[in-house]
């Protein structure tokens, strides 16, 4: 799809026409036409929201993808097809704010080696404090536990301005983020085989290992409203939160650190799946389960990917990356908030700093 614009806001969408009646009009009003084309890619949605956009929103592209690819593939297709240098993956619940879309642009524009951006997320149901999916940007422990500045694990925070300030992350939320063009096509894009959940994640790490920037500024900001396509209790969304996790840490953890982490993993899967069956939540339970063995499955498969993104690392192991176990921390520590983890990052490795617009390896923790 041609567009004449820097820009490209590209919103996947199945089945949510009540979502895009309800979000999509900040969205229109808050990006200015001279700046960013609007684009809804459909997952080949089965209810009436491409009509409902050629008739109530004509100013906005619509590209039928034909079919639900998921996340991770719906939007590989989509940022192929759409020629902008930028593009912003928006989910269809997230409400923007007037001038969204400058600071993350501005970075991108400062720095050729800034791969992505995410904006401050904040929870539309309760604006006062971060949205869980991505809050003042992303890390992960040496687990492939995913957590940000402004929630560990359930313990979301309110936005007192403790994160306001640019930060260099390991990840940014897929829910609303800034993305060079051509270093997502040039480095593989999004996992089509994750098909949803955290595939954002792994994206941004394997980005990060290959010597690229994600960062986050506090000057944008947007209200998402979060789980509205999959409930947070469902097994589909457990099975493929479990799995995917598993395959991002086989992808991206070096050989020294991979085999510790899949024996914690096991038994902490296991823990998680005893608690959920302790809950009544048998369909949860089951779908740990099902996930360990799907990975095992998968094992043979992604390893040729595994080796290639080793292969490819500047940085095998980012700075970004938690030291320790946020489970211990969170649970036998009592460490609730991000300033509270004080993160020390993995011994031998150098960290990064900016200079002159490159990154350069510094240092020794």
């Amino acid at each position: 799809m041609d567009t004449n614009k820097k820009l490209a806001v590209i919103i996947l969408n199945w089945n949510g026409k009540k979502l895009l009646e309800q979000f999509l009009p900040s969205i229109v009003s808050c990006s200015p036409e001279e700046k960013a084309d609007i684009i809804v890619a459909d997952n080949g949605s089965t209810d009436d929201s491409i009509a409902f956009l050629r008739q109530t929103f004509p100013s906005v592209g619509v590209l039928p993808l034909g079919k639900n690819y998921g996340f991770a593939e719906g939007y590989d297709r989509a940022i192929e097809a759409v020629e902008a240098e930028y593009i912003v993956l928006l989910n269809s619940d997230v409400e923007v704010t007037p001038g969204w879309l400058e600071a993350p642009l501005a970075l991108l524009e400062s720095d050729e080696h800034i791969a992505c951006v995410q904006p401050k997320l904040l929870d539309w149901k309760d604006k006062g404090r971060f949205e869980y999916a991505g809050a003042a940007g992303g890390f992960i422990d040496r687990f492939g536990y995913p957590f940000c500045r402004g929630r560990l694990l359930g313990a979301v925070e309110e936005d007192r301005g403790q994160y306001d300030t640019e930060a260099d992350l390991l990840w940014g939320s897929g829910a609303c983020l800034f993305v060079r063009r051509s270093i997502f096509l040039k480095e593989g894009g999004l996992d089509a085989g994750f098909f949803a959940h955290q595939e954002e994640v792994e994206m941004c790490w394997r980005l990060r290992c290959r010597g690229y920037r994600i960062l986050f500024t506090p000057r944008s900001t947007v209200y998402h409203v979060g789980g509205a396509t999959l409930q947070a209790s469902n097994p589909h969304k457990t099975f493929l939160n479990f799995r995917n996790s598993l395959l991002m840490i086989y992808k991206n953890l070096p050989e020294a650190y991979l085999r510790p982490a899949l024996r914690v993993r096991f038994f902490l899967d296991y823990v998680a799946a005893l608690k959920f069956l302790l809950a009544g939540q048998r369909g949860d339970a089951r779908a740990v389960v099902r996930a360990r063995r799907a990975f095992r499955d998968l094992r043979k498969t992604y390893l040729p990917v595994r080796e290639e993104n080793l292969r490819k690392a500047l940085v095998p192991v980012p700075p970004e990356l938690f030291k320790k176990s946020l489970v211990l921390s969170f649970y036998l520590h009592g460490r609730k908030t991000f300033a509270a983890l004080r993160p020390p990052y993995l011994k031998g490795e150098g960290r990064l700093q900016r200079s002159t617009g490159n990154l350069q390896q510094v240092g020794k923790s």
